[in-house]
């Protein structure tokens, strides 16, 4: 019998006796042997790649009492859901030296506050980045988990300042953790380097914000605009010359790091506030747009849920969201699909690969027993089969939720294997 017709069938008897769900069928230690799939750049992945974004919870959360703890469990775990990639961030801001050539081994993150972290960490914790990398690598490599190498640059109430003003400390951070990684042979199951987190503005390189802020013609709007307020700039609506520097700076970026690492394949993610057509893609090697039914505006609460207010009705919230969704729910996802028609033609114009390693329904939701998972998983089954649609979506994600912490949906196996096979066939 077949490896994937034996396990179906015995998922389906554990099913039956309701042990599926909870931890004692088909455990992570079933899915130990390495994948026999290659390993090729993001631009050559002949059948879709399932993934998932990891972010910076796989180190932030890695620790006593943290669903990181284990990392080999939880990779096992991963994979026995089906999932063939992830997207972590790489600390490339904390694996770099300082301006001096001190390399930093701890850093540690303070929590501020007691309200629930989505992702990072939920407690204050200390992390020790190289060793990290040295150690979850491997494992990913074997349970068969491809590596997208990303950042969201952020300084996690670390109290470092430097890398994150420096004016070539994006390139510098990379080149020295790349260079690290290589020294230690842990490049060859990385798909590709996503170089900064929904590029322009989410994310922490305080540097580019401020060199876009320059640019945002500040003066001419105060006198247009005596009385107005001065936010900081959101770059993702910014003028032509704004539009102009964060296209020419990610193009430089990529060159000289395609320069020194010419086996690897780079480019940066963007989110739907960023026009498709600002977009210049000439040096990147794949289009990773997020979206998200939560982008629409319009489905009733989706803000009030995320700001996790525990003064809040979640409960009568939750039920009018989901009158909301029955009825519009024609109309969003004709929106939705829109969006992945035109996300799939601006790569198909540039000879590119695409994906979305986040999306599809909220981009914050928690587990809470006034809430439920039921839309994230809808939302997901609708958007994966109009990506599928098109033959250049080669890596998709189920949610931003395929952590270990939202235990709603991590519990479901049987949810995430059904999925992933559609991503994956």
């Amino acid at each position: 019998m077949g490896r994937r017709k034996f396990i179906k069938n015995t998922t389906l008897g554990l099913s039956s006796l309701g042990l599926i769900n909870s931890g004692m069928a088909l455990g992570w230690n079933s899915f130990s042997s390495t994948n026999s799939d290659p390993v090729l750049p993001i631009s050559k992945v002949k059948k879709p790649l399932a993934i998932a974004m990891w972010d910076f919870s796989w180190i932030l959360r890695h620790h006593r009492y943290g669903e990181f703890e284990n990392w080999e469990q939880v990779i096992g775990e991963l994979a026995e859901r089906g999932y063939n990639a992830i997207r972590i961030d790489t600390m490339p801001h904390f694996v770099v030296s300082t301006k001096e050539g001190k390399i930093i081994n701890e850093f540690r993150s303070v929590k501020e506050d007691w309200k629930p972290s989505l992702w990072g960490n939920d407690y204050t914790m200390s992390f020790r980045p190289r060793e990290a990398l040295l150690e979850f690598l491997p494992l990913c490599k074997k349970y068969g988990i491809k590596v997208g190498l990303s950042t969201w640059f952020a300084p996690h109430n670390t109290g470092r300042t430097d890398i994150f003003n420096e004016q070539g400390g994006l390139l510098r951070a990379w080149s020295e953790t790349l260079y690290f990684l290589r020294d230690n042979n842990l490049l060859d199951n990385v798909i590709y380097v996503d170089l900064l987190n929904e590029y322009p503005v989410n994310h922490g390189y305080d540097w580019l914000k401020k060199e876009l802020n320059k640019r945002s013609d500040i003066k001419q709007f105060k006198i247009d605009n005596p009385e107005a307020h001065m936010p900081d700039l959101d770059a993702s609506k910014g003028n032509a010359l704004q539009v102009a520097f964060h296209n020419q700076f990610m193009k430089d970026t990529i060159r000289a790091l395609k320069e020194r690492f010419p086996e690897l394949e780079f480019f940066t993610s963007y989110d739907s506030g960023v026009p498709l057509e600002d977009i210049d893609l000439s040096e990147q090697a794949a289009l990773d747009y997020h979206v998200w039914f939560h982008h629409t505006g319009k489905i009733l609460n989706i803000d009030k849920i995320g700001s996790r207010d525990q003064s809040q009705n979640l409960g009568v919230l939750n039920k009018d969201l989901y009158s909301y969704w029955t009825e519009n729910k024609f109309q969003l996802v004709n929106w939705i699909g829109d969006r992945i028609d035109h996300i799939a033609l601006k790569a198909s114009q540039n000879n590119l690969v695409c994906g979305n390693t986040e999306g599809w329904g909220p981009i914050g939701w928690y587990d809470h027993p006034e809430l439920d998972w039921r839309w994230t998983k809808e939302s997901a089954d609708i958007c994966i089969d109009l990506a599928r649609k098109h033959d250049n979506y080669k890596f998709i994600c189920t949610s931003n939720f395929t952590h270990p912490q939202f235990k709603g949906m991590w519990e479901d196996v049987n949810w995430h294997r059904q999925i992933t096979d559609r991503i994956k066939k």
